[in-house]
Order: C-alpha cells, then sequence, then structure tokens
C-alpha cells in the first residue's frame, strides 16, 4: 500500500482540524460561547490524536525531522483541551457514586447536547455543579426544577452528613481544577505555540512531508507493527488476576501515603494508548483498500460510515480547505468492547485519586473522610470491574480479530 494513501489521510485528518478550529472561533469563548465551542474542542482533539498516532506508526515514511517536531506538539494541544472536560466528568461520576452508596435518589439527567453555556447550569460543569447543591441539599431537588426535565428516582433516605460534605468538597476543588483548566485552554488558543501548530497543520493539508523511499515503503508491515506492540502489551498485563471480578490484589497499595498514581494501573493505561494506535492505523489501512476498490471501478465499499467523531461533530462548513474525510473500517466489535473497558478503567482510576486527594484535605471530619475512603474504594472496584471486562473482551474474540 503506497505512502500516498497515509498523505490523504494526514491531509484529510489536518483539514478536519482546521475546520474544527475555525467552529471554535466562531463560537466564542467565555460566558458568550455556545455549546459548538466545546463540541468543536471535541473535533480539535480528535483530529490532533489521529495525526499525532499516524506520525508514530508511519514515521518510516515522513520526515523524520518534522514528525518528531509534531509529535509533542500536537500531544499538547490534545492534552490541554481535554483537561476541562475530564474535570466536569470526573466530579459527575463521583457524586452519582456518592448517591449510588448512599441509596438517595438519582441525580438529575443532563438535558440536550446543545444545551446551555459552557461554565453555566447547562455547560459542562453545570450539571455537575446542580449535582453538588442537591447532595449538600440532602438528596432532593428544588421545586424550581421540576418543571426543567430532570427525573428522580424514588428516595430511600437522604445522604448522610458525612457523603453531603464529601460531595461539597469534591465539588469546590474540581470546580476550581476545572476552571483553571478553562483558563490554560483558553491561554494555549491564544499562545504563539498554538498558532505555530496551526499553521503547520495549515501546510499539512495541502502538502505532506515524506520521505524521499516513501513509494518503495509498504504500510501494511508498520500497521503489523502497531498491531504486535499491542498483543505484547496485553501479555504482559496480569490477565488471570483480572479474570476474577474482585482482585483482592488492587488493595495492596491502598494505603500507601504516596499521592502517587496507583502503580497497578501505569501498564493499563498504557494498553489504552497502544489499542488507540492500533485503531488509528486500520483507519488509514482501509482507506487504502477504498482507494484501490475506487481506482478499479469498485466505488467505495457498501456500508461503509464515514469517521463518526469528526464529521458528526462538526457540520461541513464551506472552506478553501475540501471535506474529505476517511472512512472508518468496520468496526471489530473486540476492539470496541475492550476500548469501551480500557475508557472505564482510566475514569475510575482518576476518580479514585480524585477521591484519595479529597480525603487528605487537613482538618475534614472524620465522617467526610470515611465517605470518601468508602468512595475511593468503589472506584477501585469499578477499575477491578473494567478490567474484568476487558479481560472477557480480549480473550473472547466474537467477530475475529484483525
Amino acid at each position: 500500500m503506497s505512502a500516498e494513501v497515509l498523505a490523504g489521510y494526514l491531509r484529510a485528518q489536518a483539514t478536519e482540524f482546521l475546520r474544527a478550529l475555525r467552529l471554535h472561533r466562531e463560537a466564542g469563548t467565555g460566558a458568550a460561547a455556545s455549546q459548538g465551542s466545546a463540541e468543536a474542542a471535541l473535533a480539535l482533539r480528535r483530529a490532533a490524536r489521529r495525526i499525532s498516532g499516524s506520525l508514530h506508526t508511519f514515521q518510516a515514511v515522513l520526515d523524520p525531522g518534522w514528525s518528531e517536531a509534531m509529535r509533542p506538539e500536537l500531544a499538547w494541544v490534545s492534552g490541554t483541551l481535554a483537561l476541562e472536560h475530564a474535570c466536569s466528568a470526573r466530579l459527575e461520576r463521583l457524586l452519582q457514586a456518592l448517591h449510588r452508596l448512599s441509596g438517595t435518589a438519582a441525580l438529575p439527567t443532563r438535558g440536550p447536547a446543545g444545551a446551555g453555556l459552557p461554565g453555566g447550569s447547562g455547560g459542562p460543569g453545570g450539571a455537575a455543579r446542580s449535582a453538588a447543591a442537591v447532595a449538600a441539599g440532602g438528596g432532593s431537588a428544588s421545586p424550581a426544577t421540576a418543571g426543567t426535565g430532570t427525573t428522580t428516582a424514588p428516595e430511600r433516605g437522604s445522604l448522610t452528613v458525612g457523603a453531603a460534605k464529601a460531595g461539597a468538597l469534591l465539588d469546590r476543588q474540581l470546580t476550581l481544577a476545572r476552571t483553571r483548566a478553562h483558563s490554560t485552554a483558553l491561554q494555549a488558543l491564544g499562545s504563539s505555540r498554538f498558532h505555530a501548530v496551526a499553521d503547520k497543520v495549515a501546510v499539512l493539508a495541502s502538502e505532506v512531508p515524506l520521505t524521499p523511499a516513501a513509494s518503495a515503503i509498504d504500510l501494511r508491515p508498520l500497521a503489523e507493527a502497531a498491531r504486535e506492540r499491542l498483543v505484547d502489551a496485553v501479555a504482559a498485563l496480569p490477565l488471570l488476576t483480572a479474570g476474577s471480578p474482585y482482585n483482592a490484589e488492587a488493595l495492596v497499595h491502598g494505603l500507601s501515603p504516596d499521592p502517587a498514581p496507583h502503580p497497578q494501573d501505569a501498564p493499563w493505561h498504557q494498553v489504552r494508548l497502544l489499542l488507540r494506535l492500533h485503531r488509528y492505523a486500520r483507519e488509514v489501512l482501509h482507506r487504502a483498500a477504498e482507494t484501490s476498490g475506487a481506482a478499479g471501478g469498485a466505488g467505495t465499499a457498501a456500508g461503509a460510515e464515514p469517521t463518526a467523531p469528526l464529521t458528526a461533530v462538526v457540520p461541513a462548513p464551506t472552506t478553501v480547505f475540501p471535506a474529505v474525510p476517511p472512512a472508518a473500517p468496520p468496526h471489530d466489535l473486540r476492539l470496541l468492547v475492550t476500548g469501551e473497558a480500557l475508557d472505564r478503567h482510566r475514569d475510575a482510576s482518576e476518580a479514585s485519586a480524585a477521591a484519595a486527594h479529597a480525603a487528605r484535605t487537613p482538618r475534614i471530619a472524620p465522617a467526610t473522610a470515611y465517605a470518601l475512603g468508602v468512595l475511593h474504594a468503589d472506584q477501585r472496584h469499578e477499575v477491578e470491574a473494567a478490567r474484568y471486562a476487558f479481560q472477557l473482551g480480549w480473550q473472547k474474540d466474537v467477530l475475529g480479530s484483525s
């Protein structure tokens, strides 16, 4: 498969990056920003991840100096834009867990995707903040929310004082972290560093710097190497231990004074990154297969889907960069199931770390510390459940791996 296919894929992803950037600027920032700003930021992250992942997997056909300079910059863009959403999602996850563990009414459900303003009552952190208000108020919503479309389950009782204070403490800490992440993202998007990245991506949309020998290099062995790295990393995981839904070894470091991330989680996070690189490599190969099919008169494969995250989030505007999103490969059920399990593993791991960090707050009441300890243990159980789901999904190949 020719390197020109990779060049076409990178040009398409660069076009998506530029389109999302234009929509993000049109949506505005601050209090006047619309939900479209958050959606455009999500599309920016996805395009940056795909470009960076392709530069890593297929670096043999790309100019080494250019690709090595671009990859950390794209990772910086993606990581910076992800922080705000991660804080909001983490707070909502922890407050949901507090209510579940307390047997109280469910938290108010989120409204439609486009409702509200980011940072307001309908933005990324709005649902979490209103949930914290419900927690602090004893688990029941105020009459003012009765007609807003939120639903609650029948209550068994109110939150305990410790659980309510734990929710309020988490709300303060994670809302502050979200605000700082929002300010950091705004500063990053206006910085000269980001403008330099955007300029390089704009050049990439029209010209991909390939090596002189790129035309003689086949992409398939490079994609196969990415798959083998994933298989080797999974083989190094303790899947026999993860084969039990209740892993007692997960408590080995449960009382460690070290505030660093849980030592057992790092290999699983690495597998998640390698799984993502494997998926992006499959997208490139699928584009190559479709290109060769079109050249032979076969046309686009029946049932092929567009790259869902990019084209579904950002509508196609009139722009000087034509929208040619690469077609996604047919879904591999094993990759889908294991990817979702690893996402849940990452979310639960980070939520447990947030609960442990809150429990280290000086001079908190014993009841609050106890509630945070229960919450931390609950999220570590969620980590083990996600590992168990990954083990089942990986070892039981439903549709066949690729």
